[in-house]
């Protein structure tokens, strides 16, 4: 039933709120509040795309020769120096090398160290709108994550432009790709959320992200396929969420295969997860933040 509240002689209708009414609101509130602030979001995003390769020579072309020069590297290094087979077992197909069986690795893992890195210095880069002006700091976790997405997709576009050259044919399921690029994009930003909460009230985060970053990649399976670890700590890997967009990734790109229902739905879940977790963290601290940074 809702309530009556009387303030200064005018009667105020409050209207209580059902449990399943408040979980409802969590779920949309961060797409409603990309919403109400598209028109800011895309002029920061904009701001930091022209701002990414000012002064270069070239400009965004680095965007292309970056992902290609580590694709050429990968070939030379792997296929022609070291004489490494490729073969089917190996979890790389019968015509992809192990440069591309890397790549696609370091394409998801870089997507995520990009972040990783900047998320908890990202309210520290932006403090002067914060303080002085009345500006939705949530956006910046939304803003970060789009730029590295565009990044990301570029390296993407590479990979599968050298897949085609190198093999001719390109499998149906890299039609798939958006059901992995977008929950891991979600998992990315609830994750950005999170660590930019931290990193407002401390900058121990920014300085524990720059040590745990390497680590995490040898403990994702860039190098190597996951069934190559010895049991359970192929299983166990998938505790690292990395593991399961990685593999995913190989099985539609690479293997032009459906990825395990099971991987896939542990991907969908820690997507959410980290998403909806992070946005409630962040959410739970947003008037503090302003006070701390």
């Amino acid at each position: 039933m809702p309530s009556v509240n009387v303030v200064y002689g005018n009667k105020i209708v409050v209207r209580s709120v059902g449990p399943v009414e408040r979980v409802l609101r969590f779920i949309a509130k961060p797409f409603v509040q990309v919403w109400v602030n598209r028109d800011i979001v895309q002029a920061i995003l904009r701001r930091e795309l022209s701002e990414r390769f000012k002064g270069s020579a070239v400009g965004w072309l680095w965007a292309v020769i970056a992902p290609l020069l580590a694709i050429a590297v990968y070939t030379y290094a792997f296929t022609t120096s070291l004489k490494l087979p490729i073969t089917e077992s190996a979890s790389m197909g019968p015509r992809l090398g192990y440069a591309l069986f890397i790549f696609s690795g370091i394409v998801v893992f870089n997507f995520w160290s990009e972040m990783a890195f900047r998320a908890p210095m990202l309210l520290h880069e932006y403090v002067h709108f914060i303080k002085q002006t009345i500006f939705p700091s949530d956006m910046l976790a939304v803003i970060s994550t789009l730029r590295a997405a565009l990044y990301t997709l570029i390296s993407v576009a590479v990979m599968l432009l050298f897949q085609l050259f190198a093999t001719g044919s390109l499998p149906w399921t890299v039609l798939l790709i958006p059901l992995t690029f977008i929950p891991f994009m979600a998992f990315l930003m609830g994750m950005s959320w999170f660590l930019s909460a931290i990193g407002a009230f401390t900058r121990d985060a920014g300085y524990l992200m720059i040590n745990i970053v390497p680590i995490f990649m040898f403990a994702t399976p860039v190098f190597f396929p996951h069934d190559a670890l010895p049991a359970p700590f192929d299983i166990w890997i998938y505790l690292n969420a990395l593991t399961g967009y990685v593999e995913v990734m190989r099985d539609i790109v690479l293997l032009g295969k459906l990825p395990n229902p099971y991987v896939y739905g542990w991907t969908l879940a820690t997507s959410v997860f980290s998403f909806y977790f992070g946005y409630w963290f962040f959410d739970r601290y947003r008037n503090v933040i302003v006070d701390v940074i």
